[in-house]
């Protein structure tokens, strides 16, 4: 096993000896997996795409080529794409540049033996659209749903290699091309997921928010990743373009006539000088933030997210969609101690702003009553009762608290909430449902505990991670994240879980009824861990920790998240979001 992103990651299962290995012909390849150790027929590194190398980069994903003289082994990890990492975070924290592999457009596939139309659980991972890959084990979360699913985890191009964009990549390729793999993967998922028993309408849990328009019948958000959307040739991706490519050598300067374009050049420059200025480019901005986003493109992005969403401008039917109470952690500046930092951190952080947007935040995250260096104890709140997350968790305390809570609402909270609306249209058959993961220590990512859990996690506890797994498998072969209510109390009498009957009582979010599930625990005893001065949090272990469920008003929650949504979408343009 090992250690990244502060999270512990699954290790692939042990190989287990078989007399026939599960072996699927794809027409353009016939591959090998094996039965691991968790009773799946496991495939690793299926080709879905061709290399995106040489005069395929920055163009949209197209087929394998046909390779199917020998069988393939399916039994190792496929190379993880070139990394990029985020800016200003402590190696420690995991979100660091690294060499990868340009030619990764892979995939992994765990469907149980003889599976026979079954949902499917696609994964996009997240990490900024720049980090990690088809690195977790489901295995766990598919026994615990009676292997009732497939689960598919794909692989897409990052950093620039994914998201790279100006008016030449406009003009002589493709933006977006990231997105253009994702959804590639899909349609590789309806052609083929029926040789491993599965139906072809796959159930996408995506950190990634676009891009499966017409793919997919229903939709898990989990946190998902909303930064600022710019158009693909604004201020910002092409101030981008140029340093990329300066420090590849192919500026304008340095073509020196062997080049018709600075874009034909990076086209033919070595992997490791395009690897190594993607990582530059993107740890040089502002603390926790990447230098290649998706960008609206008038084609495969028509509008900003918050605009589309307000429009309820959605594809499928239904959608699980949830944040975490600490989601501003560790992406955000951990170094705003007094109001003099505050202030900066508004202005560079939304240099658009008008001085009445400035105004309107500061009166609707009460700063002036907020202290900018409160050393009091830190802990979560509950949500419905002072104090609140505007200036207090169990991660900070005053302003920097505030700016925890502003990043996670921009970022995070709020594009949960929009979805969440824009699946419950009136006149509408859409559905939605939706939570907050609130386990301590709940910062971004921290839920990935809970549903990969093939080391068997030190938090949270077994009867947790068993009813949020069971949520999930509901939702994918159910339609519903709805669990037996004896599922969701762990089997233990002193737990406290909303019921209906026989069932959990989770009713579906609407928009004039917001309700929302609060996912937490409570018992057994906390150990404090320090990851870094500015990062240390509590963790629950120990025997007697029972699930702390509970139906809330999410437009009150944390004091009125609601209208601050409603003003991050009125400023949406000038964030862009």
């Amino acid at each position: 096993m090992r250690i990244t992103h502060g999270l512990l990651l699954a290790a692939s299962a042990v190989p287990a000896l078989a007399t026939s290995p599960p072996t699927v012909d794809l027409g353009y390849a016939t591959y090998q997996g094996y039965l691991s150790s968790y009773g799946l027929n496991t495939w690793k590194s299926i080709r879905y795409a061709a290399p995106p190398v040489g005069k395929r980069r920055w163009q949209a994903p197209v087929p394998p080529l046909q390779n199917n003289t020998q069988i393939t082994l399916a039994v190792d990890q496929p190379p993880v794409c070139p990394q990029s990492g985020a800016a200003g975070t402590p190696y420690v924290y995991g979100f660091n540049s690294g060499p990868g592999d340009e030619d990764c457009l892979y995939l992994n596939l765990y469907a149980p033996p003889n599976a026979t139309n079954l949902p499917v659980l696609l994964w996009i991972h997240g990490g900024g659209y720049a980090l990690f890959g088809a690195e977790y084990d489901p295995s766990p979360m598919i026994n615990t749903n009676n292997n009732g699913f497939i689960t598919v985890e794909i692989q897409y191009r990052l950093g620039a290699f994914g998201f790279l964009s100006s008016d030449e990549v406009k003009e002589h390729g493709q933006t977006n091309a990231g997105l253009l793999d994702q959804r590639f993967a899909l349609e590789w998922v309806q052609e083929h997921i029926a040789k491993f028993g599965g139906i072809p309408h796959a159930s996408p849990s995506a950190a990634s928010r676009r891009g499966l328009v017409g793919l997919t019948r229903q939709i898990i958000a989990a946190s998902a990743y909303s930064p600022p959307s710019y158009k693909y040739n604004d201020g910002v991706p092409e101030q981008h373009y140029r340093r990329f490519a300066e420090l590849v050598g192919c500026g304008a300067e340095s073509l020196d006539g062997r080049f018709a374009s600075t874009f034909d050049c990076l086209v033919a420059a070595p992997s490791a000088q395009l690897q190594n200025a993607s990582g530059t480019v993107s740890t040089s901005g502002l603390f926790g933030t990447f230098g290649f986003l998706p960008v609206v493109d008038g084609e495969f992005l028509q509008e900003r997210p918050s605009l589309q969403l307000s429009q309820g401008r959605v594809s499928g039917k239904r959608i699980l969609v949830g944040n975490n109470a600490n989601d501003g952690v560790p992406l955000t500046n951990p170094n705003v101690v007094t109001r003099a930092a505050f202030n900066a951190y508004i202005n560079t952080t939304f240099p658009l702003f008008t001085a009445a947007d400035v105004a309107a935040l500061n009166t609707i995250y009460q700063t002036s009553t907020t202290s900018p260096t409160d050393n009091g104890p830190r802990y979560d709140t509950l949500g419905t009762t002072p104090p609140t997350a505007l200036n207090q968790s169990e991660m900070a305390t005053g302003l920097q608290q505030t700016v925890l809570n502003i990043f996670a609402e921009t970022t995070f909270d709020c594009p949960a909430k929009w979805l969440a609306e824009a699946f419950s249209q009136p006149h509408t058959a859409l559905e939605a449902w939706k939570y907050q993961y609130s386990v301590t220590p709940a910062y971004h990512g921290a839920d990935l505990n809970a549903y990969f859990t093939a080391d068997e996690p030190a938090w949270p506890d077994a009867g947790f991670s068993t009813a949020f797994q069971r949520m999930w498998g509901q939702f994918i072969m159910a339609d519903s994240p709805v669990i037996p209510f004896g599922v969701a109390t762990a089997g233990y009498r002193n737990a406290t879980v909303p019921r209906n009957g026989s069932w959990l009582d989770w009713p579906r979010y609407e928009r004039g009824f917001p309700v929302q599930m609060d996912l937490n625990t409570t018992g057994g005893y906390l150990v404090h861990e320090t990851v870094t001065t500015n990062l240390s949090y509590w963790v629950r272990e120990g025997e007697g920790i029972v699930n702390t469920f509970r139906l809330v008003d999410a437009e009150k929650w944390e004091e009125g998240r609601g209208d601050r949504c409603d003003f991050w979408r009125a400023v949406g343009a000038r964030v862009p979001q």
